[in-house]
């Protein structure tokens, strides 16, 4: 029944729903972030939150920021 129903949503609707899946995960990725370095400024916080979809060696090479060091 979920699977017709899926098919039957608009494709409009079903973007919005990956949209917002996709801001729940980054949001939940965030507060896990949060919890782990609460001292952490909004620019850590944030490489923090990259690292966890980026490569490492991109990662370092764009931001800087070593993984292996660091942590996500």
């Amino acid at each position: 029944m979920l699977i017709e129903g899926y098919r039957k949503m608009p494709v409009w609707k079903k973007l919005q729903q990956v949209g917002e899946l996709s801001d729940l995960v980054r949001q939940l990725a965030m507060n896990d972030i949060r919890r782990r370095h609460p001292q952490a400024d909004e620019r850590e916080l944030k490489l923090r939150l990259a690292s966890r979809w980026i490569e490492p060696e991109l990662m370092l090479k764009a931001f800087g920021w070593d993984v292996e060091k660091e942590g996500y």
